[in-house]
């Protein structure tokens, strides 16, 4: 990475220098490692600008550097970072094509692995008001610390990790209406409706390539690869979990048209990011049925949090600490309890979360509900 850097800085003009990390206002860290988000947590709370270098397409760092990088990645990041500085910097034209910068690729960590007992510790951090401090009027040193129209069929669908689900009917030659499904009674449900987007989702009962919505809400959902274009961030889409949708609305697109529209809302993402926020809204500050408030929950890896909702990294790191309350999360992480339980919920549903002991089985109801087709656990 610092072979990386002096050939970008130099291509750059020279306007960046290492330092130590106490005396730097923009730090790399690698989030893919044990002590990526911990690490971020402290450097936020001091103040710094964190450069997330991660294989994963979002960051809730200020800067992303993917993973593999090379120093021609290095240079773009650090031009990008001055011009939001407000000090653009023209890049010269080199006397000869650059020799690209082989950087070994080194093995991968879990990013999902558990945080250590100190983290804990840096709870009564505001992140909110760390990221307005680290604002800079220059661009300043960098550190490198050493460190898912068609009509909606019955079928099996791809694996979601890590939330397995049940399997469903095979699916018939061509597509057709499905009756809802009816959800395992041994997992708790909120929803009865039994059409809603979370129920098409949860339930796997849907196929092919899709088109669904409008504007801000427009969504192209990849059924047998489990993936979906959209909006990078989720609360523009809280409209279309709440309400329901006849098989009709979703329109089977032809892979030519697939692909043109595609491109014009970016990358996939997975389709369990989407399952997660509707079963973070379904339960307007309550536990599903079945979950007790006095029942203990805990983390069983690490979730990727959204910037959109910055306390629920807090919430995540109380769970991770150990076992607790609905009411002890809260006091904990300094929010109120009905973000607590969403945050639950969310969790639960996608297999990030668990209760100690079995869940109180709830009746059968008619839909997939909050938790739908999944096992509960």
């Amino acid at each position: 990475m610092q072979t990386a850097f002096k050939v970008a800085n130099a291509q750059l003009g020279g306007h960046w220098s290492l330092v130590p990390e106490q005396q730097a206002d923009f730090v790399v860290v690698d989030m893919d490692s044990m002590y990526g988000p911990m690490s971020w947590l402290r450097l936020h709370a001091s103040g710094k600008s964190v450069i997330a270098l991660t294989a994963a397409q979002r960051t809730q760092a200020d800067h992303l550097l993917a993973h593999p990088f090379s120093a021609d990645s290095m240079a773009t990041l650090l031009g990008e970072i001055a011009t939001l500085s407000g000090h653009a910097i023209a890049k010269p034209a080199p006397a000869a094509a650059p020799t690209a910068i082989e950087i070994p690729k080194q093995p991968r960590t879990d990013p999902t692995a558990a945080l250590p007992d100190v983290v804990v510790d840096l709870l009564e951090t505001d992140l909110a008001q760390a990221k307005a401090a680290a604002q800079q009027s220059a661009p300043a040193p960098v550190a490198v610390p050493p460190a898912e129209a068609v009509v909606p069929a019955p079928a099996a669908p791809a694996p979601v990790a890590p939330a397995p689900v049940a399997a469903a009917p095979a699916a018939p030659a061509a597509p057709v209406a499905a009756a809802p499904a009816v959800a395992n009674p041994a997992v708790p449900s909120i929803t009865a409706r039994g059409d809603g987007l979370l129920d098409w989702l949860v339930a796997g009962r849907l196929r092919g390539l899709l088109r669904v919505g409008s504007g801000e809400e427009r969504l192209l959902i990849d059924a047998d690869q489990r993936k979906y274009h959209g909006p990078a961030a989720l609360k523009p889409l809280a409209g279309l979990f709440d309400r329901g949708f006849a098989p009709s609305e979703f329109e089977l697109l032809p892979a030519a048209q697939w692909d043109s529209a595609a491109a014009q809302l970016g990358a996939p993402m997975p389709l369990a990011r989407l399952v997660w926020f509707g079963n973070l809204l379904a339960g307007h500050g309550r536990l599903a049925p079945g979950y007790d408030p006095q029942r203990r929950y805990r983390m069983t890896k690490w979730p990727q949090t959204e910037r959109e909702y910055p306390k629920h990294f807090r919430i995540a790191t109380v769970m991770m600490k150990a076992p607790s309350t609905v009411t002890e999360i809260a006091e904990a992480s300094g929010v109120t309890e009905a973000e607590v339980a969403d945050f639950i919920n969310a969790n639960l549903a996608t297999g990030f979360a668990e209760a100690e002991g079995d869940p109180t089985p709830a009746e059968p109801a008619k839909s997939g509900g909050l938790f739908g087709r999944l096992r509960g656990r």
